[in-house]
């Protein structure tokens, strides 16, 4: 699993710095702080904002729109469960459910011992192997709740 730095204004101002010239600098710029921080903190808003000339609304609105981009550290594992059609029409919405119960937390949710984050995710390509999910970026076919608990207790091992 990717180890992140903690957050720190003074390494995402250099970050910053370092794409303002590309044209349409501000998803490189989100997709640079995530990568460092495994995440965008709210203190970057105003620095992009003041680097790139746009309103806190516009970073902020750009943050919101984009679902990969989070606004708070993840857990240690990554689960993204597929809510496509497909998926859907195996029966994935009773087992995310399940899933979700299971853990105790809702979508975008990370567990209180901060092992798991949940995301949902548009189609991981699975379609004839549905419902699928994607735990620490492996794909997982045919899911069920009991699947993604072997999967993540092998994980923890």
């Amino acid at each position: 699993m990717l180890q992140h730095e903690p957050w720190s204004a003074q390494r995402a101002a250099g970050i910053i710095a370092d794409h303002t010239h590309l044209e349409g600098a501000t998803l490189p710029i989100l997709h640079a702080l995530q990568e460092t921080f495994g995440y965008v903190d709210e203190g970057a808003v105003p620095l992009i904002a003041d680097a790139l000339n746009l309103s806190r609304a516009e970073v902020h609105g750009c943050i919101t729109f984009y679902h990969d981009f989070r606004r708070a550290p993840s857990g240690k594992h990554q689960v993204k469960l597929c809510r496509a059609e497909a998926c859907q029409a195996m029966g994935s919405d009773a087992l995310h459910a399940d899933i979700l119960a299971r853990l105790g937390i809702d979508w975008h949710g990370t567990t209180p011992d901060g092992q798991i984050t949940v995301e949902p995710v548009y189609c991981l390509g699975l379609c004839a192997n549905g419902p699928g999910a994607l735990v620490d970026d492996e794909p997982l076919a045919r899911l069920t709740a009991d699947s993604l608990e072997s999967a993540l207790t092998e994980m923890k091992s």
